[in-house]
């Protein structure tokens, strides 16, 4: 079967034919180039207005990359005609399998689109022979394009949180969708500041924020502000996973005071407790289950912290927000009595809290709090992918690309 039969087959442009394909060796690398010549009779289209006009005359060979064949580079070879159009001038004629004064053929750069979503761009770049570049510009034209024709209907359960974008106290605004059987990043912003959400609830529209039913977010207070102030009609859900893990900070801080102290006297009982602790009972290692109940025989303030946070977990096997409320309430009680000041502020935080807290009865079974951290360790890790981002541009095309689930123009072939 001939090369032509192929293109042909995958890449066919009405108005276009392909010539003899011409392999050669360059620098040890096979290159196979495949010139393009446009059909007989026919007249090339106006960049500007995209409507067929007369030819004012040719420019010097463009190559355009192509997707590999068998590990062979491929370019496209054609003089692009400029067009005498009445409307725009004399300007370069539009062809169908590039766009602009792009070398990349744009079926490349869905193709190198779609490996930048199994690998890190520079293993793309360094896997495809190409440059970091092309495959950055690839991502980021799927991205505009899906961006352009993503589906905002029908949303109405969101999740707030954020990521740190580089050291100091730089931070990125990520707003999930997390419906029942669509859960994607839906928006970003740069900070977390009150202007930072009053951006998104601005991009959404009123129309659209009327129809949220669930908000679930952390504790931030610009977060609690904004959402009442712009989505006061909601069930505003806190989140199950940033609540607990106020309790391993409270926990992990009394260990550490009181490690010292025993340290002073001479004991080590604490030492190389910390994950113990910090654990759930049922993911302890054997080794680390011994641990625990060595430590259990001691009356020391952190394992009374570690019981505490371990009774605080029957509040969510309730299934009533009254007596939810009614454990809460005798919970905060029992904890001011402690005389553990971290624990005391758990305490605190959680009745300050509390119309809040006890929503999660009201959304249970209906929406997954877990989808948020889900949807954010997804986000680290594309941020370690790339090894952090300088720049919030790339942080955003990154994101979006990985997280999105941006649709996709129709294709006669994949190719990956």
């Amino acid at each position: 079967m001939q090369i032509k039969t192929i293109l042909n087959r995958l890449q066919k442009h009405r108005y276009f034919v392909y010539g003899a394909p011409v392999l050669r060796e360059e620098q040890e690398q096979l290159i196979l180039d495949v010139p393009i010549l446009p059909r007989a009779g026919s007249r090339p289209f106006c960049s500007g207005c995209m409507r067929r006009r007369p030819a004012y005359d040719r420019l010097d060979v463009r190559r355009f990359e192509f997707v590999p064949l068998w590990g062979i580079l491929v370019y496209f070879l054609y003089a692009m005609r400029r067009v005498n159009c009445r409307t725009c001038g004399i300007v370069v004629e539009a062809v169908p399998w590039a766009t602009g004064k792009q070398r990349v053929t744009t079926t490349y750069a869905w193709f190198l689109a779609g490996w930048a979503k199994r690998m890190s761009w520079s293993e793309v770049a360094q896997t495809f022979r190409t440059s970091w570049d092309t495959v950055y510009r690839s991502v980021e034209m799927a991205v505009a394009w899906g961006r352009a024709h993503v589906n905002l209907e029908g949303i109405t359960a969101i999740g707030l949180d954020e990521i740190a974008l580089r050291k100091g106290q730089k931070y990125l605004t990520l707003v999930y969708q997390i419906d029942d059987g669509c859960r994607r990043l839906l928006w970003l912003g740069a900070e977390r500041k009150e202007q930072t959400l009053d951006n998104f609830f601005d991009w959404l529209g009123e129309h659209r924020a009327a129809g949220l039913r669930f908000v679930c977010s952390d504790m931030w207070a610009p977060y609690l502000a904004v959402i009442a102030r712009r989505a006061a009609h909601v069930v505003h859900i806190l989140d199950r996973f940033h609540i607990m893990a106020n309790f391993s900070k409270a926990i992990d801080k009394v260990r550490a005071e009181e490690a010292r102290e025993l340290k002073a006297l001479g004991m080590e009982i604490l030492k190389g407790s910390r994950w113990t602790l910090l654990k759930r009972p049922e993911n302890l290692t054997l080794k680390q289950d011994v641990k625990l109940a060595d430590l259990l025989r001691y009356n020391l303030r952190t394992i009374r912290s570690y019981l505490l946070k371990e009774e605080f977990q029957i509040f969510w096997t309730y299934r009533s927000a009254f007596w939810g409320s009614v454990f809460l309430d005798w919970w905060c009680r029992h904890v001011m009595r402690s005389r553990i000041e971290p624990m005391k502020g758990i305490a605190r935080m959680l009745r300050n809290h509390q119309d809040l807290v006890l929503n999660w009865f009201k959304a249970q079974g209906r929406i997954s709090a877990g989808a948020v951290e889900g949807l954010n360790n997804k986000a680290k890790l594309t941020s370690r992918k790339a090894y952090g981002f300088r720049e919030f541009k790339t942080a955003e095309t990154a994101l979006f690309h990985t997280l999105g689930n941006l649709p996709e123009p129709k294709a006669t072939h994949r190719f990956c």
